[in-house]
C-alpha cells in the first residue's frame, strides 16, 4: 500500500534526556537460540566433563568461564576486559547459568592456570562433536584441508617466537597448523607450534592422527586430503600412499629444473577450459623410491607490460601463462582433479573468518596453555555456528568434483548482525518468564523458525 507523504516524514525532534534504569534488558536477545542450541548440544555437561580433573573449590567452575569465553567471541568482543560491555546483561548470565558473571580478573586467572590436560580434553570434545554430525550426514568421502595460520603478538608469551610474518615482520607469533573438514566448513583439530617453524614442521604425524581419527569414528568412509606446496615431501605423500588417503598437493616445481624443463619442452597441452590447459606424466624427484602420477597446469593469464612504448601503439595487457604443478594419487580426469585441488581455497576463507568474527589472532595471555585455550574457544565459537545452521536447515548442495560445503553457510558477522545483536526485555506476566523483542516481523520469523527446530531436536550424549 503507498503511503502518504504525511504518514513517512515528522518534524525533526529535541535531543532526549540519558536515564540508566534496571528493566532487566538485554542487548543480546537472539542469544536465546543458542541457548537452545546449548541444551540440544548438552554443551555444559560436556563441557563440566573436560574440566572435571581440577579442583572445583571456586565460585566460579572453569567449564562455566569457558563457556562464558565462547559467547564472548559469538558476540563479536575481542579482549578480556572488553565482558565489561556485558556485565549486567540478563541474558548472558541466565545463559551461563550465574545471577552475575565474573569480572576480568577471574576470566584472566583461569587462562593463567590453564593446564595441558584441560587442552587435550577440549581438542577431543571438538573432534567429538564434528563426528556426531558427520555419522548422521553418512558421507561416503571426506576431505581434510591442511594449513597453518600466523597467531601475532606484541606480548612474550610463552612458546612464541620470532619467524615468518607477512604482516608484522619481526614479531613474535604463534603458527599453529589446523585441520579443516571442507564438508561443513569446521576446524577438526590444530596442532600449536611456535612462530619461526615451516609448515610441514610436525605436519606428517598430525595428518596421521586425523586421518586415524576420522576412521576410527567413520568407517569405511574415503579420505581425501588437499594441501598446498609447504607440505610436498617424501615422507608426507609415502604416508598418505600407505595410509590409503587419496590426496593432491601442490608442487613447488621452482625447485626441479627437470619439471621446468618438461614445461618448457612440451609442445601439446590438452585443454580443460577456454583458458586452462593440461598434461600430465609419471615422474620422482631423484631421491625418491617410486613415481607419482604430476599433473602440469597452464593458466592463460594477463600480462601487464611495462616497457616504456609509445602511447599510440599503447598495449594495456598481453596474455602469458600461469604454471603450476600437482601430485596426486587419484584415478579422475585432470580436470576433475584440478576442480578439486583449487578449492582448497575454501580453507583460507575459513581461517579469515576465525580471524575476523572469532578473534582467533589475538593472544590474551603469556601462558602457552592459556592462548591454547583461548583459541579452542574461538574454534567452538565457529563450529557452534556452523552447527546451529546443519541443526536448523537440511543441506543445500550435494557432494561436489570441488567438495565445495553441503550448506551454504552464513557468517557469524551476519548472524551476529541479524540475530544476536537485538535488544529485547524480561518480564514475568502472571508468573510466566517472556523475552519481548520489537515486533520485526523478518526477525520473529527466522528467531522462532530456528527455536522450533532446535526444540525438535533430541539431547545429545
Amino acid at each position: 500500500m503507498k503511503s502518504r507523504r504525511s504518514d513517512v516524514r515528522r518534524q525533526a525532534q529535541a535531543i532526549p534526556e540519558i536515564k540508566f534504569e534496571n528493566h532487566a534488558l538485554t542487548s543480546f536477545a537472539g542469544l536465546v537460540v543458542f541457548q537452545q542450541l546449548f541444551a540440544a548440544l548438552n554443551l555444559k555437561a560436556r563441557l563440566r566433563e573436560c574440566f572435571r580433573h581440577l579442583a572445583d573449590g571456586k565460585i566460579f567452575r572453569p567449564a562455566t568461564l569457558f563457556l562464558q569465553l565462547i559467547v564472548h567471541l559469538l558476540l563479536g568482543f575481542r579482549e578480556l576486559r572488553d565482558c565489561r560491555a556485558y556485565q549486567d546483561d540478563p541474558l548472558v548470565a541466565r545463559l551461563l547459568g550465574l545471577k552475575h558473571l565474573p569480572d576480568v580478573a577471574t576470566l584472566s586467572r583461569m587462562l593463567k592456570e590453564a593446564d595441558e590436560a584441560s587442552v587435550e580434553k577440549l581438542r577431543q570434545l571438538l573432534r567429538k562433536m564434528i563426528f556426531q554430525r558427520l555419522v548422521s550426514l553418512g558421507l561416503v568421502r571426506l576431505t581434510l584441508d591442511f594449513d597453518g595460520s600466523v597467531q601475532s603478538t606484541r606480548r612474550h608469551a610463552e612458546g612464541t617466537a620470532v619467524g615468518y610474518n607477512k604482516k608484522r615482520k619481526g614479531a613474535r607469533s604463534y603458527y599453529p597448523l589446523f585441520c579443516t573438514v571442507a564438508q561443513t566448513s569446521q576446524v577438526l583439530d590444530f596442532l600449536h607450534r611456535s612462530g619461526n617453524v615451516h609448515d610441514s614442521n610436525g605436519a606428517r604425524e598430525f595428518i596421521l592422527a586425523c586421518v586415524q581419527e576420522v576412521r576410527q569414528a567413520l568407517p569405511g568412509v574415503q579420505i581425501e586430503v588437499r594441501m598446498d606446496s609447504a607440505f610436498f615431501s617424501d615422507e608426507i605423500v609415502t604416508a598418505l600412499q600407505e595410509a590409503g588417503v587419496e590426496f593432491t598437493v601442490s608442487v613447488p616445481f621452482e625447485r626441479f629444473t627437470e619439471l621446468k624443463r618438461m614445461i618448457e619442452q612440451r609442445q601439446r597441452w590438452c585443454p580443460v577450459s577456454s583458458d586452462v590447459s593440461y598434461f600430465e606424466a609419471d615422474w620422482k624427484p631423484k631421491a625418491w623410491d617410486r613415481k607419482f602420477r604430476f599433473l602440469f597446469i597452464r593458466t592463460r593469464a594477463l600480462r601487464q607490460n611495462k616497457e616504456p612504448i609509445q602511447l599510440d601503439l599503447f598495449v594495456p595487457h598481453e596474455y602469458g601463462y600461469d604454471f603450476k604443478v600437482i601430485i596426486t594419487n587419484k584415478t579422475l580426469d585432470a580436470a576433475n582433479v584440478v576442480a578439486f585441488h583449487e578449492d582448497r581455497g575454501c580453507q583460507e576463507n575459513i581461517l579469515g573468518e576465525l580471524k575476523r568474527d572469532c578473534q582467533m589472532d589475538y593472544v590474551p595471555t603469556r601462558t602457552l596453555c592459556g592462548n591454547q585455550l583461548y583459541l579452542l574457544a574461538a574454534l567452538f565459537a565457529h563450529n557452534l555456528t556452523r552447527e546451529l545452521q546443519m541443526a536448523t536447515t537440511p543441506p543445500c548442495r550435494h557432494t561436489t568434483v570441488n567438495r565445495a560445503a553441503l550448506w551454504a553457510f552464513e557468517k557469524l558477522g551476519t548472524i551476529r548482525i541479524n540475530l544476536l545483536n537485538r535488544a529485547g526485555r524480561f518480564t514475568r506476566p502472571q508468573g510466566l518468564l517472556t523475552l519481548t523483542l520489537n515486533a520485526n516481523s523478518w526477525a520473529r520469523q527466522q528467531l522462532l523458525g530456528l527455536l522450533h527446530a532446535l526444540k525438535a531436536l533430541r539431547p545429545a550424549a
